[in-house]
Formats: C-alpha cells, structure tokens, sequence
C-alpha cells in the first residue's frame, strides 16, 4: 500500500482522534479498579456502572451524529464534543465526591458529538468504492489505539502507583491537545464537513438560536445522566427501548429508498446489530480483565513487578497499532488478487478470532490451576487473537457504513453503529458481573481460589463467541446480495 496517496487531512485526523483516544482509554483505564479499590464499591455494582458508563457513552453519538447531519455539521460537533470532554476530564481530576459522575457525565456528552463525526469526516475524504478507503480507516483505527496505549499504559501507571485524580487529570491535558490539533488544521478540510443548512442561525420560537439551543440542552442532560448513575437498574428497560426505536426508525428510512438503497441499508443495519454481542465479549478488556490481571496473571519479567493495570490496558491497543499496519496492507493486498474477504465475511471471523483468544485464557487458567497465576505470555497470545478479531470488524465497520449508508443519513448511522456498541458494552458489564470474585475470595488474597471463577466464564465466552462467528458465516450470501456493488 502506498500511503502517500492518502490525502493530507488524514493525517490531521489520525492525530485529533489519537489524542482524544489517550485521554478517553487513560481514564477508562482507572475506573473499575478506582470504584473497587477506592470507592469501595461492591464488584457487582463497579461492573454495573461501568457497563452504564460505557453504554451512555457509546449511545450518545447516535444523537450526536444525528445533530450534525441536520445542523451541526462534523466540525462545530466535534469543537463542542471536544471542550465537554476536556472539562469531563479535569472535573474528573477534583478529589470531591461529587466530581465522579459529573465528569463521567461531561465525557459522555462530550464523546457523542466527538467520537461519530471524526469518522464520519474521514468517510468524505475517499470515493464509496475507492479501494483505500478500509485501509484508511485501518491507518485512522492505528492512530486511536496509539493514543489508547499511551493513555492506559501512562495514566494506569500514575493512577495506580502515584494517585488515582493525577491519573485523571493527565488524561485531560492530552484532550485538550487534541483539541488544539483540530482547530489549528480544520481549515485545510475546506468545504468538507461544515453545516449542510442554514438552520443553525434560526430562532426557536424567537428567543435562542438551534445551535444555541442544542448546546444547552446538551447541558441540562448532565444531571440527568448523573441520576442515570444513582438509578443503573433502568438502563435495561432504557436501552431496550432505544434499540427498537433505532431499528424502527432506519427500518422506516430504508422504506422510502429505492431498492438498490434500501437492501444496501439493511445489510449496513444487520452487520451493526450482529456487532452488539461482539463487543460484549471484546469490552472484557475494560472489566474483567482488569482485575484478572491484577489477580491472576504473574506480572513479573525479568525480576521486576509491572503494573497489572498499565499491563492490561496497554496490551490491547499495542497490538493493534502492529495490526493495524499489517492489515492495512492485507486488504488492499488480498484484494488485487480477487481475494479479500468481503464486510460480512470479515464480521464472522472477527467472532472466530475473539474465541480463539477467550480460549488461549481458559486454556492457560487450566495449566495453572496449581499456583493461580497464569504466564504474561499467554495472556499476550490471547490478546493477539482478539485484536485480530478488532481489526475485521472495527476499521471495517466504521467503513462500511459510510459505503452502504445513504449521504445524508451517515452521520445517523455511524452513531447508530456506536450505539449498538453501547448496547454491547452494557451487555460485557453483565458478562464480567458473573466474574465478579465473593468477598471472603477477596479477603484471603489467594489467586488459586479467584481462578476457577474467571476460566469458566472465559470459556463460555469463547464456545458463544465461535457458535456466533458461524451463523454469520451461514448470513454472508444473502448479505452480499443485499450490498449489489459493495464489497
């Protein structure tokens, strides 16, 4: 692949999104541990707020892609979403009680205007079947986890080993320099990604204009997300109810679109869904096995303890960026000699490699029952597997939504596709919940006895997760027929 052929502006963003990515993963990095360890919060209650956070915070780009396409544009969306996320981080920063939610709240809010319209505007930048476009969103994907692996690994460090609201606040200096890269080169975007309308200037019943107005009520949804925190228990109801709208909804745009169009939609719309339980499985990484390799992986190399959070957090992203590179070039590669798998192909081994990975773990957890913690090597060998279950179905994804999405409804899609990974993150809270380790376990500090309560539930994930990548395999005919000229 010849990189030099991919615009500029690419690069502006790669290093906008790398920057926001450091901040967002650094302080994802800290949570559980922070609820469990500092909070004192019960196990199952930190997977429960963690499975809210991260639902809220996949769920809001639906509306903030939405508002972008109809007044925003990508640009003043991603501005605003940015300087919310940066005001998250530094609340998140204040050693007071009070600043926990509200600052997860500020991210929220901040992330749904961010997160859809960055790749949304690197969508505008390449021609729907322009065979660089996977693998720009592969070199757009490497610059996230960049950022991700920097993030968890430095912000987990100072988190756990120098203070947990330092860690925060780290993770707010690098938004804010993200932010800074973005406004210094939005320019060189010209015509791309501003408004569509000129309703942003309109009045509401003459008294605040739509921009004005969309920002404020971004405000007033603060303390409602807060109560969200208090209340976690209604996020079921809640989510089950926003799924059947969103799906209603573009099932009833997909109505008025000629067929061509229409099947095109629907197959966008059914590899969106598939994706929910995906993320279920892959967001362990966040929960789960935060506190397994804190418990039950030997961090020791070469004589020296490494810190089980930076560990974990930074093994994800690490390996994506290696893959990243690797798949950047497969694609294009495969696809000269008539070879490349197609989208809905690559969702179904992305499930297949997500249970190769969960299986490495059990696997090692069975041949280390007798002293409880499992070498650092095979916990890098699964995490291999998984990434390369990422890269098929998350650069990939982001792409294939702006290929089959009519270019008027992107921006809704895309948050569409965030949303149901919200759902899929909701869902891994509750998956990691039945990981969650008895008090009387925690109390004696034995990694033997934590162990058996991980392997089963890693187990399970992996037969799931392969039984799931199969059906999808059985799909990949009639979804190809759906795409017409897509691939």
């Amino acid at each position: 692949m010849n990189q030099a052929k991919h615009p500029k502006q690419l690069y502006l963003l790669f290093f906008t999104e790398m920057w926001e990515r450091f901040s967002f993963y650094g302080m994802k990095a800290l949570l559980l541990a922070y609820m469990v360890t500092q909070l004192k919060f019960d196990e199952p209650k930190g997977y429960a707020i963690l499975g809210a956070y991260s639902a809220l915070v996949y769920t809001m780009p639906m509306f903030g892609g939405m508002l972008a396409d109809k007044f925003l544009g990508y640009r003043r969306a991603i501005i605003f979403g940015g300087v919310m996320m940066a005001i998250g981080h530094i609340v998140l920063a204040i050693p007071q009680d009070w600043s926990f939610f509200y600052g997860m709240a500020f991210i929220i809010c901040g992330n749904g205007f961010f997160k859809p319209n960055v790749s949304s505007l690197v969508g505008t930048l390449y021609d729907n079947n322009d065979p660089k476009k996977d693998s720009a969103f592969s070199l757009f994907y490497m610059g996230i986890n960049i950022g991700a692996a920097l993030g968890g690994l430095l912000c987990g460090y100072v988190g756990q080993k120098i203070n947990w609201h330092f860690g925060f606040g780290l993770a707010g200096i690098f938004m804010v320099l993200g932010l800074i890269i973005f406004i210094l080169g939005k320019a060189s975007l010209k015509e791309k990604g501003l408004p569509i309308t000129n309703d942003l200037n309109k009045k509401i019943a003459g008294i605040i204009k739509v921009e004005h107005a969309i920002y404020l009520l971004t405000l007033l949804a603060l303390p409602l997300i807060v109560t969200l925190f208090n209340y976690y228990e209604a996020l079921d109801s809640i989510m089950l109810v926003l799924a059947v709208i969103s799906v209603t909804y573009i099932l009833y745009l997909s109505s008025k679109l000629e067929k061509e169009a229409k099947f095109k939609l629907l197959s966008a719309l059914t590899l969106v869904v598939v994706s929910t339980l995906f993320w279920a499985f892959y967001e362990q990484n966040a929960g789960s096995l935060n506190l397994f390799a804190m418990r039950n992986v030997d961090m020791h190399v070469f004589g020296m303890e490494l810190p089980a959070l930076s560990v974990n957090n930074f093994l994800p992203p690490a390996w994506v960026i290696i893959m990243s590179l690797i798949f950047a070039a497969l694609w294009p590669w495969l696809n000269k000699r008539g070879l490349e798998p197609s989208t809905p192909a690559k969702f179904a081994l992305s499930f297949i490699f997500v249970a190769l990975g969960f299986f490495t773990f059990y696997l090692a957890c069975q041949a280390s029952l007798g002293n409880g913690l499992i070498p650092l090597l095979a916990f890098v060998g699964g995490y291999f597997f998984i990434i390369c279950g990422e890269m098929c179905i998350s650069p990939v994804g982001l792409s294939m939504i702006t290929k089959l999405s009519p270019v008027n409804i992107v921006g809704l899609m895309m948050g569409i596709f965030f949303f149901f990974t919200a759902i899929g993150e909701f869902l891994a809270g509750k998956i990691g919940a039945l990981m969650a380790i008895p008090k009387h376990v925690i109390e004696a500090n034995n990694p033997v006895l934590s162990l058996p309560y991980y392997a089963n539930v890693l187990l399970q994930i992996s037969i799931y997760s392969a039984g799931i990548g199969l059906f999808i395999f059985l799909l990949v005919p009639i979804l190809k027929k759906w795409m017409g000229n897509i691939r």
